[in-house]
């Protein structure tokens, strides 16, 4: 059953990345004329129907995909939206079901240039491109981030673990990303979120891909940030994630 499972994957694997690249393809210009026309409001709507598509693109390879929110997230508010990180499956995944709250990530600088759609949404959409080996850049970039999140009642999305986990299981979170824009977003609800079963797209690597996988988003209490000292919201942030990982 597995092997037959394995063959399978393996055209719907060349279909699914088909209609992965022409999708960034056909959105990458559709991204810049939105935002020269109508700035970055019709670029984020855009930006949303092109995570929609990607989103669903991933049924080709029969996957399920599930969100669980049984908390009320703060409207008119910034938010802090912490997440562990397993595939890139997780950007898309988080970027449409928090569009109506403007998200905006921490990205590695690398990312800027030579990807459709995704380098100009980086460059452009307001989100935090951050030099990992240039402390004095990454600390700048996250306080103008982080004053952008509170002036403009966005959210920033960070995943604190820094990279991906390839077996699902969660690598130590840092909490200096977390710590800064805490200090400068003061008005902001912490919002942790856990992702299941991500990483087993790539279970074989890049190809091909899993088929049949259920991602599913877990969405915990949102904290205000300033209700308790960080060091708490931290260690309540990274327990109400890391426990409803599915080992």
């Amino acid at each position: 059953m597995k092997l037959l499972k394995k063959i399978i994957s393996y055209p719907l694997s060349v279909i699914f990345y088909a209609c992965f690249g022409l999708t960034l393809l056909i959105f990458h210009p559709l991204q810049w004329l939105a935002f020269s026309i109508g700035g970055i409001r019709l670029h984020a709507k855009i930006v949303y129907a092109l995570n929609f598509v990607l989103l669903k693109s991933l049924h080709i390879l029969g996957a399920q995909i599930s969100f669980k929110n049984k908390h009320k997230l703060p409207k008119n508010t910034p938010l802090i939206i912490v997440s562990n990180h397993q595939s890139l499956n997780d950007i898309t995944a988080l970027t449409w079901y928090f569009r109506k709250h403007s998200p905006k990530f921490v990205s590695k600088k690398e990312l800027e240039k030579g990807i459709p759609s995704v380098s100009f949404n980086l460059r452009n959409g307001g989100s935090a491109l951050i030099d990992r080996k240039d402390t004095k850049q990454a600390l700048s970039t996250l306080k103008i981030f982080g004053q952008s999140i509170e002036q403009n009642n966005y959210s920033a999305v960070i995943f604190p673990e820094g990279t991906r986990s390839i077996d699902g299981k969660p690598k130590r979170f840092s909490e200096n990303g977390l710590k800064i824009l805490v200090k400068y977003a003061p008005s902001a609800f912490v919002v942790p979120v856990t992702i299941n079963n991500s990483w087993k797209f790539l279970k074989y690597g890049a190809f091909p891909m899993e088929i049949g996988v259920h991602l599913q988003l877990e969405v915990h209490e949102p904290v205000p940030v300033n209700k308790l000292k960080f060091s708490e919201l931290f260690e309540r942030t990274e327990s109400s994630i890391k426990k409803a990982i599915i080992s």
